[in-house]
């Protein structure tokens, strides 16, 4: 330890030690900037961990259920898991949407391929394309064409205006989907489902399942019960998987396959490195201040004011791992977002278990350090340092 360090330490007990707490968890901080910095930056990561993942996770989540809750049909007709984030299954005939139709309480019909493919336009990064007859599904959806017209020919799709904002399309341009190239014919509002549209023929054509699709959207009568309505579907063609519309927009989040415990593990990565970074660092600095520890205790500091000492540490890295990991991650979050065109919403809820699991972590991680601390035999190490 160098004279001028002890210095700032003994001028810290001119008063009383219990009225310098604050001021000796900061002259301790100040005194080894880079260690402090390095575990600032370990705490600041698993803030980032859960705040940035998480955020994404519920704004796919959302943007997926606000784009659903532009259908107007009441139902959702599908095979078991096809409804699931990342299914391309078209494995729905398209018969069944004329035996729906005689179903008491249907009133139309609308089948569709939804097809999840690698995003050609960015480096990472998925998006969905729809296959469907745009007259019956915008009647249906009372959904209009705001420019040009609907795509009809099976090299020609249509677009919703964030995809031709974020990627600066043009009616008449080309677009490379599904290995072959396509014309934007059509800008379509307000955003459903896919952000990218051709026929049902022309995507049956792309993927060579012809009388095949993903789900068949169902619109009831005016008047019908949608349950009663649902039960007849179900009773009348068994084995196939009835969605009610409102239920997946509810449950959008639980549709993602393993999500919840995907953000789970990330909430325990992040406990461990906050927890894990603190506590090596505290380790190895209550190792390199044996010296000045023993000269607090023969000044009269008890063991437990060593702990609330070193916890008083922990805490001052926690909350300050916390601002630097929350401006990471909201800068992080907004360049993303511009860059892939991803979706994300952070939590209230989600931001609080991130200050828990930094704050808390920090603290849990110098414990262990702080009770080796305060064991320091003051006559000992003046002995031997």
């Amino acid at each position: 330890m160098s004279r001028k360090n002890l210095l700032q330490l003994l001028a810290a007990y001119r008063l009383p030690l219990t009225e310098n707490m604050l001021e000796l968890v900061l002259a301790n901080l100040r005194v080894r900037p880079f260690r402090t910095l390095i575990s600032i930056i370990g705490v600041a990561l698993g803030v980032v961990l859960v705040v940035l993942f998480t955020g994404l996770a519920r704004g796919m989540s959302n943007d997926m259920a606000r784009r659903a809750s532009n259908w107007k049909a009441e139902i959702v007709f599908t095979r078991p898991g096809a409804m699931e984030l990342t299914s391309s299954n078209a494995n729905v005939s398209t018969a069944y949407a004329e035996r729906l139709l005689q179903i008491e309480g249907v009133k139309s019909t609308v089948p569709i391929i939804r097809y999840i493919t690698p995003n050609s336009n960015q480096r990472w990064g998925v998006q969905q394309i729809d296959g469907v007859e745009w007259q019956p599904f915008a009647e249906m959806n009372e959904m209009q064409i705001s420019s040009g017209r609907a795509a009809t020919a099976v090299d020609e799709v249509i677009l919703d205006e964030r995809y031709v904002k974020d990627q600066n399309v043009r009616l008449g341009d080309k677009i490379e989907l599904l290995g072959r190239q396509y014309t934007a014919v059509g800008i379509f509002a307000p955003p459903s489902g896919g952000r990218i549209k051709m026929s049902l023929s022309a995507m049956q054509t792309a993927l060579e399942v012809q009388n095949k699709c993903t789900y068949i959207l169902v619109k009831i009568k005016d008047g019908a019960n949608v349950e009663e309505v649902a039960a007849r579907i179900d009773q009348t063609l068994p084995g196939n998987k009835i969605n009610l519309t409102r239920d997946l927009i509810i449950d959008a989040q639980e549709r993602i396959p393993a999500l919840n415990t995907f953000l789970r593990v990330l909430v325990g990565l992040g406990a461990f490195v906050s927890t894990i970074f603190v506590l090596l660092s505290m380790y190895t600095t209550i190792t390199e201040r044996r010296k000045e520890i023993g000269i607090l205790k023969s000044l009269g500091a008890s063991k437990s004011f060593i702990i609330r000492v070193i916890e008083g540490e922990a805490f001052m890295i926690g909350v300050l791992g916390v601002l630097l990991g929350f401006a990471v991650s909201f800068i992080a979050s907004y360049l993303i977002a511009e860059s892939f065109d991803l979706q994300f919403e952070f939590s209230r809820n989600w931001i609080l278990t991130a200050i828990a699991i930094a704050v808390g972590g920090s603290l849990f991680g110098a414990l262990y350090p702080a009770w080796k601390a305060s064991t320091i035999d003051p006559v000992e190490v003046m002995v031997n340092e």
